[in-house]
This record gives structure tokens, sequence and C-alpha cells, in this order.
């Protein structure tokens, strides 16, 4: 054997001990990320379906469950956790991107899969650093609705920009669809350990998954609709984020109807992501 063979064994072999320490933290700190996760959904949920049903809350979004989380008793604390849980939650995405631990491939629909992974694991560093903020007392007072119409202000004033943020309302449809496809078709059961649960607990994670993804897929296609309305207006003030969302359901006829419905789809997210902290199948 060459000198070669053996110094690329032994960086294959320090690669393999390198990504098994990893697995030792990563997948811990992922499925705690799955809790905080369902707890800024849940909290979101309750607070709109308080607004729906007339008993107070309001529509709100992830900073919003940030600041209820924070206005309790040891609500810095309880932060903290949630903040260490996000970024927990996107390095287990991002290294997914990165080593293709889901079998994507490297074709172009494989990649545009890892890319998805990849922004997903940013959006969460961003909800990290903006609980931070929050816990640090540097959060300032714009949320995050504010932030997404300065951004597509900013990409509307640059050539094809236009088009660029009716793409990216494209997107935010194809996401919505792409969550009741999952919810139809229950294929997000494909990625649960269903061997290690109980009749009623899969029953639960079934039902919840389904109702949780189809309320995601609502919200998510309302942003999209704003998005492409602001693109074709050429106007950022069009543009809502998951808040405007909730609020435009609350201004249709039977408004409070279809706002409870998708506030009570919100919790039934939060519970699942309690499910697939347990039961996810993680690879690293």
């Amino acid at each position: 054997m060459s000198k070669t063979d053996l110094s690329l064994g032994n960086v294959k072999a320090q690669a393999e001990h390198i990504s098994k320490d990893a697995q030792k933290w990563i997948v811990p700190l992922a499925r705690f990320g799955f809790v905080a996760k369902g707890v800024v959904y849940i909290i979101i949920g309750i607070l709109a379906a308080l607004a729906a049903f007339g008993n107070g809350g309001k529509t709100t979004d992830s900073r919003g469950a940030f600041e209820e989380i924070l206005s309790h008793s040891y609500g810095k604390p309880m932060l903290g956790a949630v903040c260490i849980g996000l970024i927990g939650y996107a390095i287990w995405r991002i290294v997914q991107a990165i080593k293709d631990t889901e079998d994507k491939g490297s074709g172009a629909k494989g990649l545009a899969v890892r890319g998805g992974y990849f922004v997903i694991g940013l959006i969460h560093l961003s909800l990290a650093y903006s609980a931070a903020r929050l816990i640090s007392g540097s959060g300032g007072s714009s949320g995050g609705e504010s932030q997404s119409k300065e951004w597509t202000a900013f990409i509307l004033e640059q050539s094809f920009g236009e088009l660029i943020v009716i793409a990216i309302g494209l997107g935010f449809i194809g996401f919505a669809a792409s969550q009741f496809y999952k919810a139809y078709t229950t294929k997000f059961r494909e990625k649960l350990k269903t061997n290690q649960m109980s009749d009623q607990t899969e029953s639960f994670a079934t039902k919840f998954g389904q109702f949780g993804l189809s309320a995601r897929g609502v919200v998510f296609g309302i942003i999209g609709i704003f998005l492409i309305l602001a693109g074709l207006r050429s106007n950022a003030g069009e543009v809502r984020g998951l808040s405007g969302a909730l609020r435009a359901l609350l201004q249709q006829s039977y408004g409070q109807i279809l706002l409870g419905v998708v506030a009570i789809g919100l919790i039934a997210y939060g519970l699942y992501m309690f499910v697939l902290a347990r039961y996810r199948r993680m690879v690293i």
C-alpha cells in the first residue's frame, strides 16, 4: 500500500471520528431545537386563537412569541433556552445541506432541496440572533414584517427587482403547496421512527402533522400572494409576514372562524414538533 493510500485512509478515518463526535452533540441539540420551534408555534397559535375568539391575544410572529416568553417570570432563561434550541436546529439543517445526510444527491433537484435546508438553517440562526438581542435588551422595536418590507423595498430598487420579488412569492406558494402535499399524502411519516411509537402516539403524530402542515400551507400561501402583489405593484407595503397573513385571514368573511382554525392548526404543528423531537430519524 502506498503512502498516499495510507494518508487518504487516515484522513477518512479522522473525518469519520469527527463526524461521530459531532453526532454526540448535534443530534441532541437538534432535537431540543424541535422543542424550541414547537414552543414558538404554540405561542403564536394560542395568541391568534385568543384574538379570533375575542379573548384578547393578537396576531403575531416569532418575534412576538419571543416577547411573550420574555414577559413572564424567568423569561430570560426560558428565551435563552429557546435561542439555544434554534441554534441547534439551524446547525443540523446546515449539516444536512453540506453532508447530504438525507441522500438527496447532487442533481438539480437534490441541490435545490439541500439549498433549501441551508436557507432554513440560516433563517433559524437569524431567529436565534433576534431572540438573543431581545434577551440583551438591544432588540429594537421593529418586527419581522417591518424587516421583510425593508428587504423587499431594497430588492425592488434593483434591476428586475419586481420579477425577483414575484419569483420569491412563487417560491413561498410552492413551499405552501409542498406542505399541503405532505399533509395529504402523509409522506412526513417516512421520517418518523414509527416502529418505536405506540398506536396512540402514531395516530397523534399523523393527525397533528396533517393539521399543522395544512395550517402552515395556508399561512405561507398568503405570504406568497402578498409578495406577488408587491412585485406586480412595485410596492413593498403590500408585503405581509406571518402576523400579517394571520391578520389577513381575520379581515375576510367569516374571518374569526378562518383565523381560529388556522390558529389551532399552528398549535397542532407545535405539538407535532414535540413528536419530531423524540421520534425524528436523524443521521449526521
